[in-house]
């Protein structure tokens, strides 16, 4: 799953380290299982553009490996690099176990590949489709027979969307991860349990969707009669001579022992995490490699679906999947079925990212170079100040500079009636991979959001200068990366692309949609529920302790024990909601016990306002308390409304799983 999360996507990264330090002690280029590039390509001299002598780049990586590994305190990594139809390099870095100083073997140590498993599994979908057992363009419900895919929208969802990812669907997170292979639901029961709502009409935006993945998955094991990890094995694995890759969970007892150990970094120290179980999506996440049997599967696919002397794509049935079947403005990339396009160093790219919670991995392939890279890494490769890069992509872009480098891009200059136009562009964006629908949506106000300001010459965005090159469309200083905006009939914004996102788009939010609005009113909210709770008793207490104060009506204090209750019961709902989102990624095994009870209160503070609602106009009415006093009762209540608005807004009204 993406951390993007897509993990997940998932997902601001550090400029790349230009100190190197101590390089970690490595193991030899292991590539016994493939054949290898032949050092006499040295020969060919330095001109020539790429990779050309396999020990030259094995120190090259070593130290860039070296550097990254000691930045972000990665235990262990794997990568290999083929070209021209053969392994080139591949080689493990550190540790696949540090408590047993178990190191990591190229062709021997699995790493969880996570989302980069879904290449596999459109790969299975374009064998299907060649063989006429699929049609990418007709309704997935045509294949589905347990459950459907309801109609929401008059188009309906075709693979070629599912492969894409512009079904329409929402994002989910609940439940996407078991605890145990036990717990694990089967494939098309988890589909039709935990189906996502459809939020808009297929192919008209990119959402990142591993749900979708997964139907398509389980749409292979209902045309080939195959269970999906028998499907895989037999009609990928095996031709590739892949023998050390699984989907299956857990691993198989001949691949468990060589799997890496993924682990998190916190306070100094490493802590060893249990293995991750993918609840339903497995074709969208859960395969296990050798960075030499990954190095296998780029092979076939930059030969146009040959290995050696077998094939697992006709040459036709590769090239259409490698092709751009989707993009929101040709001016930047777009996504190939399955694959997403990219541009670096002038080079085309086809590339795949994937993250589970403790595994990070990227696949790119330079087509026309006949190039690929892969890599992985069992701890997180990226600070969270940047979700777009890390140590990944600090890895490709020193890879490409070595190897293809371009000469530096002159500084655009912007329009010069630029800022009379800037206040177009600036505030708050959303991402399409969102629940609209359930609590989940929450996750969005906590993790997803985007702000676009402006400067004296261009826009930042992702803590990135942009100056805009041509109307609507921005280049990033220092990079070739795109952004290009999209307007309305009006001329108003209402969406955002960036060329190293195609699976996701960016809508601009309404003022009442923004971020800094909910925090404001989530804060002015928490101010009054206090005010309410403390100064009220406290005023009681004064007032009961003063002889000769009149005292209050019984209907007075009744209003004041209502909204006291009413501002007592939502100050308990956000601490439960503080409690659970403190560890955020429970809510992928399941519903957090708490969250039911949690969920209660706000009900209840409903009826209560309703009640306060009623004693305002009495308050008034009959004069309780003070002005001030009645002020304060009202704008309690006020609040309260607006709160109310606040949790439907965010699906935390009731109970939308």
């Amino acid at each position: 799953m993406e951390r993007q999360t897509f993990t997940s996507i998932k997902l601001m990264y550090p400029v790349f380290l230009t100190i190197l330090v101590l390089l970690l002690s490595g193991l030899p280029v292991l590539a016994q299982d493939i054949p290898t590039e032949s050092n006499s390509n040295a020969s060919l001299g330095s001109h020539q553009q790429g990779p050309t002598d396999p020990q030259e780049l094995e120190a090259f990586i070593d130290g860039v490996m070296a550097a990254q590994m000691e930045a972000y305190h990665i235990p262990g990594a794997t990568i290999s690099v083929v070209k021209d139809g053969k392994l080139f390099f591949a080689k493990g870095y550190g540790y696949a176990d540090l408590e047993s100083r178990k190191p990591v073997i190229a062709n021997e140590t699995l790493f969880r590949i996570a989302s980069i498993s879904k290449l596999f599994t459109w790969t299975a979908v374009m064998q299907l489709a060649e063989q006429g057992k699929l049609d990418l363009n007709t309704d997935v419900n045509t294949y589905l027979t347990d459950f459907k895919i309801p109609d929401t929208y008059p188009v309906p969802i075709t693979l070629a969307h599912l492969m894409t990812h512009t079904p329409g669907f929402e994002d989910r997170y609940i439940r996407v991860m078991a605890h145990t292979a036990e717990d694990i639901e089967p494939l098309g029961e988890y589909l039709a349990n935990e189906m996502p709502a459809r939020v808009r009409s297929p192919g008209e935006f990119t959402a990142y969707s591993n749900h979708g993945t997964a139907l398509a998955g389980y749409i292979v094991e209902e045309v080939s009669g195959m269970p999906f990890e028998d499907y895989i094995e037999e009609n990928i694995y095996k031709p590739l001579d892949m023998q050390r890759s699984t989907f299956r969970q857990p691993l198989p007892p001949k691949l468990a022992p060589d799997l890496a150990v993924g682990y998190t970094y916190e306070n100094g120290a490493y802590k060893a995490e249990e293995f991750e179980y993918f609840n339903g999506i497995m074709p969208a996440g859960s395969m296990s490699a050798t960075s030499t049997d990954m190095a296998k599967f780029m092979i076939a696919h930059l030969e146009d679906g040959r290995y050696g002397e077998v094939r697992i794509l006709q040459e036709a049935t590769a090239q259409e999947m490698h092709r751009r079947h989707f993009t929101h403005d040709p001016r930047i990339n777009g996504m190939c079925y399955g694959f997403y396009e990219g541009r670096l160093n002038d080079q085309k790219i086809i590339e795949h990212g994937g993250d589970t919670i403790y595994f990070h991995s990227l696949l790119v392939l330079l087509p026309e170079e006949n190039v690929g890279l892969f890599v992985s890494f069992n701890s997180l490769d990226t600070e969270p100040e940047n979700p777009l890069g890390g140590a990944r992509v600090e890895l490709l872009h020193a890879f490409l500079d070595r190897y293809y480098p371009v000469p530096d891009s002159p500084a655009p200059q912007p329009p010069v009636d630029f800022q009379q136009r800037v206040g177009r562009f600036t505030g708050s964006y959303g991402i399409t991979r969102i629940a609209y629908t359930t609590i989940e949506k929450l996750i969005g106000l906590l993790m997803m959001k985007y702000n676009v300001s402006a400067t004296g010459d261009g826009l930042i965005f992702l803590s990135k200068q942009w100056v805009e090159v041509e109307p609507l469309v921005f280049r990033e200083v220092g990079s070739q990366e795109i952004l290009v905006f999209r307007e309305d009939s009006q001329g108003g914004i209402t969406h955002m692309f960036l060329s190293k996102m195609p699976p996701v788009a960016f809508i601009k939010l309404a003022w009442h949609e923004a971020p800094m609005f909910h925090y404001i009113l989530l804060g002015v909210s928490m101010v009054f529920f206090l005010s309410a709770l403390i100064s009220w008793p406290v005023n009681a207490l004064r007032n009961s302790l003063k002889s000769k104060h009149k005292a209050s009506t019984l209907r007075a204090r009744q209003a004041r024990w209502v909204a006291w209750g009413m501002s007592a019961l939502y100050m308990l709902f956000l601490v439960g909601m503080v409690i659970i989102v403190s560890d955020i990624y429970s809510i992928m095994y399941g519903i957090p016990p708490l969250l039911p009870f949690v969920l209660v209160l706000p009900l209840l503070a409903v009826v209560l306002t309703i009640g306060a609602l009623g004693f305002t106009v009495l308050a008034w009415k009959n004069r309780y308390w003070g002005v001030a006093g009645r002020v304060h009762y009202t704008l309690v209540t006020l609040v309260s409304l607006a709160f109310i608005w606040f949790l439907n807004y965010w699906n935390l009204l009731g109970f939308r799983f």
